[in-house]
């Protein structure tokens, strides 16, 4: 089944999450090529593809998991969560519709 984690970052903490970002990375590319990725990405804190010093507001992930509890364990193993970066990070399931 497919899982959202949308996740909240905690103001301040573009730092950490540029230094936790390869590490980041690569756990999502490792879903990507295991073919359970969605897609992934961050909020710009601005109206910009590269928001600089704005920073961003947090992340959105769509991937493939077997249940609810794998979800979450991917979840609370992520590198911005050891970093401090998330304020929150919400799992829920997800029905893609479209397209």
């Amino acid at each position: 089944m497919l899982y959202a984690f949308i996740c909240q970052d905690k103001e301040g903490t573009l730092e950490q999450r540029m230094q936790a970002r390869p590490a980041h990375l690569e756990r999502l590319t490792q879903l990507k090529n295991e073919g359970r990725l969605i897609l992934a990405g961050p909020h710009p804190a601005i109206d910009s593809e590269d928001p600089g010093e704005a920073g961003f507001t947090g992340s959105l992930v769509v991937a493939e998991f077997e249940s609810l509890e794998a979800a979450q364990s991917w979840a609370d193993a992520d590198p911005y969560n050891a970093a401090g970066v998330y304020e929150s990070v919400t799992v829920k399931p997800f029905r893609k519709v479209l397209p």
